[in-house]
């Protein structure tokens, strides 16, 4: 039975061969070929991942870990103690503390697009990820319809064996009423 990937688009998808996505294209095809869609999306990633890409993502990770944000409150405080009570006159930033502020402003304006190069590298992967899982799910939709006319095929086989089994006991119990001169078993 050759079968199409137009064929299985018109019996299992809402739409036309013409109107199929690439992705839905590919499923079909693997249904077809009983290739597997399912693969290890973070190895593809991460050999698009360059140098850059890897040490943000490293920076965003520490940057948003809770380690980052008590070292840097205990950064503030030793700052501030320093600062206003310990060196009293000869302070190196006396209160209200303008190279502190200086120097939490470039850290904030270097941190900020680390982070957001991270995130954005995130949502792509989120999206592969996303594209990946409809394949695998539409892959196992198409498997278990496919399963389903197996069974429906298997079962209707049965019952047309069993209708011709019926009408052959059928017929060997007329020839046996026939053969006993006219007389049912029953009288």
């Amino acid at each position: 039975m050759n079968k199409t990937v137009a064929d299985l688009a018109h019996r299992w998808l809402p739409r036309k061969h013409e109107h199929l996505s690439e992705v839905e294209h590919k499923v079909l095809q693997s249904a077809i070929d009983r290739k597997t869609v399912s693969r290890n999306v973070n190895e593809s990633v991460a050999d698009r991942e360059g140098m850059g890409d890897r040490l943000a993502d490293s920076l965003a990770r520490v940057g948003g870990s809770w380690g980052f944000i008590l070292a840097f409150l205990g950064f503030l405080v030793v700052w501030t103690l320093l600062n206003a009570w310990l060196l009293g006159r000869d302070s190196f930033d006396p209160y209200p503390f303008i190279f502190l502020n200086l120097v939490l402003s470039m850290i904030a304006a270097i941190q900020a697009p680390i982070i957001m190069m991270s995130q954005n590298r995130q949502a792509e992967r989120d999206r592969i990820d996303a594209a990946h899982d409809y394949a695998v799910n539409l892959k196992a939709e198409i498997e278990i319809m496919a399963l389903h006319e197996k069974l429906d095929e298997i079962r209707f086989q049965e019952i047309i064996h069993l209708r011709e089994r019926v009408d052959a006991l059928s017929e060997q119990i007329a020839r046996m009423i026939d053969a006993g001169g006219g007389k049912s078993p029953a009288q």
